[in-house]
């Protein structure tokens, strides 16, 4: 018997020693892939264990002076218009020094070639509520579609700081290609603002057809336990 098993046992090596020599050899005819490298994984291509080797791309801004820079057409419809030329000097915004109007303000604009404040600036969308003998009263009513919007001349306050929408543009280049390709509403939509007029009040019927407020609602308004209709929502 043990004459037998240390045969048996001898074959079953030998067997798994050719299995494994075959399998190497078939390994190396085929090839082994190259190892990919740490460096190769991201946009860094540095060594992700080390900041020595990374150096962030150059932020560089225009310099050109406002009224010389070359308008940067709008990411998409109504976007924010980037800011083209030098800011240094007019940041921050602050309530006793805006430089931006000096050339922005639609009576300047044209002669000064910048891009003219639209109207959505100088329209007042917050309705003015009161306190009376301590209680708050609103001086609009939601439930009746009522709105508060005023057309004014001058720049509205909530308008008022420019950087908070509006920032200059980095002329490095881009480490990935963008691909985005907007489509504008307006034949002008890559150089002026559509948002004026009607505009400015379109979907404020808050009771027209696809209305979430019934008349049920407004019924019940002041009911604590508002409407049977109104708790469908």
């Amino acid at each position: 018997m043990k004459a037998m098993y240390k045969i048996t046992f001898g074959l079953t090596a030998l067997l798994m020693v050719g299995f494994i020599g075959d399998g190497a050899q078939a390994a190396q005819q085929k090839g082994v892939n190259a190892t990919i490298s740490e460096e190769s994984l991201g946009l860094r291509k540095t060594d992700i264990y080390s900041e020595d080797g990374t150096v962030a791309d150059e932020t560089k801004y225009s310099t050109a002076q406002a009224t010389t820079s070359t308008k940067i057409k709008r990411a998409f419809q109504d976007a924010p218009p980037m800011i083209p030329h030098d800011t240094v000097g007019m940041l921050p915004i602050k309530v006793n020094d805006n430089r931006c109007v000096s050339c922005h303000m639609p009576d300047v604009a044209g002669s000064m070639g910048a891009t003219p404040i639209p109207a959505s600036h100088f329209t007042d969308f917050r309705p003015k509520h009161k306190v009376e003998g301590g209680e708050f009263k609103k001086v609009i009513d939601n439930y009746k579609n009522e709105v508060a919007i005023k057309e004014e001349k001058k720049l509205q306050g909530a308008r008022f700081n420019c950087s908070q929408c509006h920032a200059p543009q980095s002329e490095g280049e881009l480490v990935v290609e963008n691909t985005f390709e907007p489509v504008f509403t307006t034949k002008d939509g890559a150089e002026k603002s559509s948002w004026a007029g009607k505009k400015l009040t379109e979907a404020l019927n808050t009771l027209g057809d696809e209305s979430f407020v019934t008349q049920d609602d407004i019924a019940n308004k002041n009911s604590p336990a508002g409407s049977l209709e109104g708790a469908k929502h």
